[in-house]
């Protein structure tokens, strides 16, 4: 069966989709500047945490990948890779990723949402493609790079991207407009991993009750 066509983003959240596919593109960047890799590899990691979570996306929902068939989304993902390069971002602290990463992660989890309730998926599932979009270029660039995978450390992300996506596609349906629902779902999203990151707020890991001795 062919797939059904998915309608075109409103042109204000295109937008928004481009410049969150540059804010993780740097993210990637930055993960290559901190273990001193060649500008391949900063344009390799760029790419892949720019548009990794979008194209599992649109694989899963039956849409065209996004970035096939224009030049303007690895365009933005190789600049980002040169700006990080000439910028000598290995003299950044840890920080910058962080925060590249948690803006990324609360804009990306309402685009993702947004753009699965537009190919008509019910409402959890879109706010399952919002997490994947948000949240899976970050752990193959972790991977990439040789750094726990988020998914194995117990500190806030995939929640965050949770919040938001649920936050946006909640307000939705309440009948909230886009706009004011995307707003408050990024905010939300990028809220919760500003929290983490600067309190150290984490869930809690599994423990098993003891035997009795």
């Amino acid at each position: 069966m062919a797939a059904l066509p998915i309608p075109p983003l409103e042109p204000l959240l295109a937008a928004a989709d481009m410049a969150g596919v540059a804010v993780f593109a740097v993210s990637g960047a930055l993960a290559a500047a901190r273990i001193k890799q060649t500008i391949v590899t900063f344009a390799f990691f760029a790419a892949v945490t720019g548009i990794g979570g979008g194209t599992l996306r649109d694989l899963l929902i039956g849409a065209p990948v996004f970035w096939v068939g224009r030049s303007d989304y690895l365009g933005i993902c190789m600049v980002a890779a040169a700006s990080v390069w000439l910028l000598k971002a290995d003299r950044w602290r840890l920080d910058a990723l962080l925060w590249f990463d948690a803006i990324g992660l609360g804009a990306y989890s309402v685009l993702g949402a947004a753009k699965a309730l537009g190919a008509g998926v019910p409402p959890l599932v879109a706010v399952a493609m919002g997490v994947l979009t948000a949240s899976f270029g970050g752990i193959v660039r972790d991977l990439l790079a040789g750094e726990p995978s988020i998914l194995l450390r117990r500190e806030i992300y995939v929640s965050a991207a949770a919040l938001g996506a649920g936050t946006y596609v909640g307000l939705t349906l309440l009948g909230l407009s886009l706009w004011p629902a995307a707003l408050i779902g990024a905010a939300a999203g990028f809220g919760l991993r500003a929290l983490a990151i600067t309190t150290g707020l984490a869930l809690p890991g599994y423990r098993p009750d003891k035997p009795d001795s």
